[in-house]
């Protein structure tokens, strides 16, 4: 496509807006059936397995056009995150929230996603899925934030929802709010310095 039918259908709103976003999170957290309920219906699998590896796809979600990574969260494979933080423009983490012992571990590999140079380099919007919250014991949203430190990342967006990814209950929500973030970043032209700037808002 030539950069001026590019540019015209940019300006008409018909082009996808294009975005890079990795589902990170510990083994047995829920993040392939999370990235299953995100699918378009006639993607969607009535089986799902769990990742080995990683897997990349593309597909649509309103006006975005999304490059989703799925990474496996077994620590075989987490060494392997870090390949693919160059250039990410959205992190969805997931936890098992009815998994207390292992949030300590959770939060150890966030900590170390975020303070990576790819993804220090820019502000990507973090959303954290407290999932499995239909398991009995399972931790509330307000207290999974202060376990994995939430409160203490003041350079960009972050958000917490409860979610049980076997229902869909709260993904919606969730990518909602990314979505924005997103969506305003591009309409910016700044991902970064938007999704910096919107850090301190919504946090629940």
């Amino acid at each position: 496509m030539s950069s001026f039918w590019r540019s015209l259908l940019g300006f008409l709103g018909l082009l996808k807006r294009e975005a890079k976003l990795v589902v990170i999170g510990l083994d047995n957290s829920g993040k392939t059936t999370l990235v299953n309920h995100l699918r378009p219906a006639r993607l969607a699998s009535f089986e799902v397995v769990p990742t080995v590896g990683l897997s990349v796809e593309t597909f649509d979600l309103g006006k975005l056009r999304l490059t989703v990574v799925d990474m496996s969260g077994a620590s075989t494979y987490r060494g392997l995150w870090e390949t693919y933080y160059r250039g990410v423009q959205a992190v969805i983490f997931v936890v098992d929230a009815s998994d207390k012992i292992r949030l300590c571990v959770a939060k150890d590999e966030l900590d170390a996603m975020l303070a990576h140079a790819d993804v220090r380099a820019g502000a990507a919007p973090v959303l954290v899925f407290a999932n499995k919250m239909d398991l009995p014991g399972a931790v509330d949203p307000g207290e999974c934030s202060l376990i994995l430190g939430l409160p203490a990342i003041t350079d960009r967006a972050w958000q917490i929802q409860a979610s049980n990814a076997l229902s869909g209950e709260g993904v919606d929500e969730g990518v909602r709010w990314l979505t924005q973030q997103l969506e305003r970043a591009q309409a910016d032209g700044a991902p970064g310095a938007a999704a910096a700037a919107a850090a301190g808002g919504d946090r629940r």
